[in-house]
């Protein structure tokens, strides 16, 4: 479970004095403690890494609008919050392994792009939370071209 972990840290950084790392991980327990609400019910360590996802998603997007608008140094603050989120990640799987699971897929259902979803939902489902979404669908995209 991440959510002793994170009150851990908050500990460490007021001790510290790291007022980014402190907020950062203020919000990722408030987002968790909102899941914890919504869903009444202990959260599985998957959905917990759900809502870390989703936390570093926010800030990939915002980095991303903030480069639109120049504006480096919100983008660099995202990024260091971006940072401290992806300590609480299991450690992601390289794209060696991805590609051996995309052809083991490829194999079972077609190299058709019709079968795009079908290998996305096969590879997605065999690795979890030990890879990214956007990473498995260009290495699909790139396997099917």
């Amino acid at each position: 479970m991440i959510r002793p972990e994170i009150s851990k840290k908050i500990g460490e950084a007021m001790k510290a004095g790291d007022k980014v790392r402190l907020e950062t991980l203020k919000l990722l327990s408030s987002a968790l403690n909102y899941e914890f609400i919504s869903k009444q019910h202990e959260l599985s360590e998957d959905e917990e890494l759900a809502v870390v996802k989703r936390e570093i998603k926010k800030r990939k997007d915002a980095i991303e609008a903030y480069l639109k608008v120049n504006q480096k140094e919100r983008a660099e603050a995202e990024e260091k919050e971006m940072a401290i989120l992806k300590e609480f990640l299991p450690e992601e799987a390289s794209e060696e392994e991805i590609s051996k699971v995309i052809d083991e897929a490829i194999s079972q259902f077609g190299a058709s792009p019709a079968n795009f979803g079908k290998i996305m939902g096969f590879v997605m489902g065999k690795m979890g939370n030990k890879v990214d979404g956007n990473t498995v669908s260009q290495l699909v995209r790139k396997k099917l071209a």
